[in-house]
């Protein structure tokens, strides 16, 4: 009687990691709590440890934290508070007064190993609200945090969307918050069932999700991944792609985002500066995520 259930749970016990999640647009934002209950959902062991205020634009930027002199955004928490924190009913939501790359290093250095009894499995930050495309990346909290954890171990993925605006956690979840968040599971999962080691050493993903509209590119469902580039190619110059979809140039993230139809690009970058990565590592990443990937129509 019991071997069957055994067995129907193996899968989820398989591929449940354990997650750190960080964003730039502040720890009570909607979008990082929703992907939480998403990869909750999912099984995985999540962990937030993200800036107390909306921190946007600010890169790689470090910073000691401090004491808070003004509440958290959205009065999340009030003036006075300590340089980090967490929400009273649900200890793994955690912010730090400071930067996206030193809220992620606090999540890694300290939180991760109080409940995960080591390092995290996979970083993921956002989803971030609007997307990170070509140069927005080196200014990009979001995507800051991301190579951070790339380059000291940690596979990582930055996830952004193009539809939203600031919202607090506590109103009625947008549609957009809810399909981004199950987009951002649906990579994962995937990424995590291909098996370890998730990501060759020091690369990270740069997801971007399309827009979700009033009528149309409403639910997760509707979104067709696409392996993509970064930054255009400069001719004669820049190495190939790997070969896919017919040809060994991909499309960059700016043209399958903007193009007509529910699409997401998926860009292989090097932690280090935040460029394109090579042919091989992207190869890696496109066997990877096959079982996800189409070609832009």
């Amino acid at each position: 009687m019991h071997f069957p259930l055994a067995l129907s749970l193996l899968p989820l016990a398989t591929h449940a990691i354990n997650i750190i999640s960080s964003n730039d647009d502040g720890w009570a934002e909607i979008n990082i709590r929703t992907l939480y209950d998403s990869l909750t959902a999912a099984g995985h062991s999540v962990v937030l440890s993200a800036p107390a205020e909306n921190e946007s634009g600010t890169g790689s930027d470090d910073a000691t934290p401090t004491t808070l002199t003004e509440a958290c955004e959205f009065d999340s928490c009030p003036s006075g508070s300590p340089a980090e924190g967490y929400n009273a009913s649900q200890p793994r939501w955690n912010y730090v007064n400071s930067y996206p790359v030193t809220s992620i290093k606090y999540g890694i250095n300290t939180l991760s190993p109080e409940y995960f009894d080591g390092a995290p499995a996979l970083a993921v930050t956002g989803p971030n609200v609007g997307t990170n495309l070509g140069l927005d990346v080196f200014f990009s909290g979001t995507v800051g945090a991301a190579t951070y954890a790339a380059e000291v171990g940690i596979p990582a993925i930055a996830f952004s969307g193009d539809t939203g605006s600031q919202t607090a956690w506590d109103v009625t979840t947008p549609t957009y918050s809810t399909v981004y968040a199950e987009l951002a599971t649906k990579v994962t999962d995937e990424l995590v069932a291909a098996g370890t080691p998730y990501l060759p050493d020091e690369i990270w993903l740069n997801v971007n999700f399309g827009a979700v509209g009033d009528s149309t590119c409403t639910s997760a469902d509707d979104f067709k991944f696409v392996l993509s580039r970064i930054f255009t190619a400069i001719p004669l110059l820049t190495p190939a792609d790997v070969e896919t979809c017919g040809s060994t140039r991909l499309p960059t993230e700016t043209k399958v985002v903007d193009s007509d139809g529910c699409y997401a690009s998926i860009s292989v970058g090097l932690a280090s500066d935040k460029l394109d990565a090579n042919a091989t590592m992207q190869a890696v990443v496109l066997d990877k995520l096959s079982g996800l990937l189409t070609c832009l129509e």
